[in-house]
This record gives C-alpha cells, sequence and structure tokens, in this order.
C-alpha cells in the first residue's frame, strides 16, 4: 500500500538535514509498539515535494506532498488511523488528506525513478563502509543482494529471488547525481539516479513499495 500525503504550508523553516524528524513523526503515527521499529524495513518513504531553497532551509509556501509505502497493508491503515488522531506532521505543517495511491501496472523489467536517494555499501576489510556510487558496477550487486534479502523475508520463492536484478540506469538522460546528507550527526551519500528492476511483476511491485538500497527505513531509496 502506498500513501500519499498532502501537507499544508510549513511555518518554520526546514532544515536540509530533516530526515530523521520525517521517520520520528512517521513511528509517532504507526505508535510506539509499532513492528517497523526493528528488523528489516519492507517499507520506505520519499522526500518531501514542493520545496523552495531560501537561505539556509526549504519553505513549502504551497504545502507538500509526502509518500509513504509498506509492503503490508495493514500497516498502512494503521498510518492513517494515527493521523486521524493527531494530523500535526513537522515544522508547522498539518496533514490535510491521507490518499491510498492506486498500484500502476508493473512488467518483468521497470524503470524507475527514485523518491530521494539510493544507499549502497560494502563492508571494507577493516570493517567501515564504503558507499558505492551510481557510477560504480559494484553498487548492482549490492542493490540486487539487499532487494532479494527483503523478498526472502516477505515470503517469496528462492525461484523469484533468483530472477530479480537490480542496476542504476547509467546515462546522462537520468540526471544521475550524488547527494550527501546527514542524520543524527552521520553523514551518507547516495544516488539520485533512476534504477531498473527486473524480475516478476510481483518482484517490481514489491520494490515500488519497499524501496531499493539501504535505509530504507530513514527515507533512502523510495521509487516513484
Amino acid at each position: 500500500m502506498r500513501i500519499q500525503l498532502k501537507l499544508s504550508p510549513n511555518t518554520q523553516q526546514v532544515p536540509f538535514n530533516h530526515l530523521h524528524e520525517l521517520t520520528k513523526r512517521l513511528h509517532h503515527w504507526l505508535g510506539p509498539e509499532n513492528e517497523l521499529h526493528d528488523g528489516l524495513s519492507l517499507y520506505s518513504f520519499g522526500w518531501l515535494r514542493g520545496g523552495e531553497r531560501i537561505g539556509n532551509g526549504l519553505w513549502f509556501p504551497n504545502g507538500s506532498s509526502w509518500n509513504i509505502s509498506f509492503h503490508e497493508s495493514e500497516q498502512g491503515i494503521n498510518l492513517v488511523k494515527g493521523i486521524l488522531a493527531d494530523r500535526k506532521a513537522f515544522f508547522g505543517m498539518e496533514v490535510d488528506k491521507a490518499l491510498e495511491m492506486p498500484y500502476p501496472n508493473f512488467f518483468e523489467k521497470q524503470l524507475f525513478k527514485v523518491d530521494g536517494a539510493v544507499v549502497a555499501r560494502k563492508l571494507r576489510d577493516d570493517k567501515t563502509k564504503e558507499y558505492l556510487l551510481f557510477d560504480n558496477p559494484e553498487a548492482d550487486d549490492v542493490l540486487t543482494r539487499v532487494l532479494r534479502k527483503k523478498m526472502l523475508a516477505a515470503g517469496f520463492s528462492n525461484e523469484e529471488t533468483e530472477l530479480t536484478h537490480v542496476k542504476f540506469l547509467r546515462d546522462n538522460k537520468g540526471n544521475p547525481r550524488v547527494r550527501k546528507l546527514s542524520i543524527k550527526g552521520i553523514d551518507h551519500k547516495g544516488s539520485s539516479c533512476p534504477v531498473i528492476v527486473e524480475g516478476t511483476p510481483a518482484s517490481t511491485r514489491f520494490a515500488w513499495l519497499v524501496g531499493i538500497g539501504e535505509l530504507t527505513g530513514s527515507g533512502f531509496g523510495a521509487l516513484q
């Protein structure tokens, strides 16, 4: 299930590094005992849309839209219940509408734009993590491995999982670029670059919901 929130204009400046505030509000609406706090993130959320950069922050004079997606529809229902109980969002914004978005048609090979930036990392020999950006072919292996892990956790068969592959679209048509963001003092690098997901229509739909790459529960890797 994908829910699109329509938010009122902000009354406080939105800092560039605000993804942790979105995460915090999402879990507030889902409730303190929600199952999404820990474990593998079978959900994703995009970035706030409609902002203008003014000074050292963002403003949304016409409000904003925000997409939140769940593999399990029950979580989407819980989200809406939480919003109905408390429409306050963040930075003076409130939820005007919560709309369930229709599923598009999914195919065995699907090109997706990203709703934010995609994070891919590998572990170095010294146990630190190296960020792999869109121009590094190794990133495709990481994206594929993470999605397959989520598919198995969601109950997909081994056969269907092994058919699934993810790769960045490496051409200038997608206007790829690197994005750097900080979450609670930790810096992350991601790629704003379209991705191609190949598999079955069920697996491309799954990717559309849960996102691609790491940190999808923190605002990275959501797909349009």
